[in-house]
């Protein structure tokens, strides 16, 4: 009988220890909604972009992607921004996709343009960019140090 009461007492200190971690996750995490607008862009490749990751202009987090699909007509991935209501972007507005750091994690950059007018609301950013893929610049950077050895060998 003792021992049920230990095993009792200690899940009861666990199912505790586990709720106060919850609701100190979901305080710190940024997962509340966000009073704005939606925006959209085309890219060639979003590169694993997703839903919930941050939209920044100069490092500073102004929004989020709040989805990504297909387009049946062009084939392009559209990526839909809900961007926080203050920030007025020009409309020639480049967007990049980037890479938090070297094991992933990707961000969407906005580079604010000069333009006085400005992207409405539901509007669309024309100036895109897909992110860099590092397999593809690693085998042409070989491919060009290949040549290169190759080209020497002949003079």
């Amino acid at each position: 009988m003792k021992r049920s009461i230990a095993e009792t007492v200690l899940g009861a200190i666990v199912m505790i220890s586990a709720g106060i971690f919850l609701a100190y996750s979901i305080n710190t995490a940024d997962i509340t909604t966000t009073d704005g607008y939606i925006i959209t862009a085309d890219f060639s490749n979003v590169g694993g972009l997703k839903p919930g990751d941050s939209v920044q202009i100069s490092g500073v987090k102004v929004g989020s992607v709040s989805d990504v699909e297909l387009m049946q007509d062009t084939y392009l991935a559209r990526v839909y921004m809900n961007i926080r209501d203050g920030y007025k972007l020009p409309t020639d507005t480049a967007a990049l996709i980037s890479s938090e750091s070297l094991l992933g994690g990707q961000y969407l950059a906005l580079e604010p343009g000069a333009d006085e007018e400005m992207i409405e609301p539901n509007g669309n950013i024309q100036y895109t960019q897909a992110p860099q893929n590092l397999e593809q610049l690693l085998g042409q950077f070989i491919f060009s140090m290949q040549n290169d050895d190759e080209g020497s060998k002949g003079e």
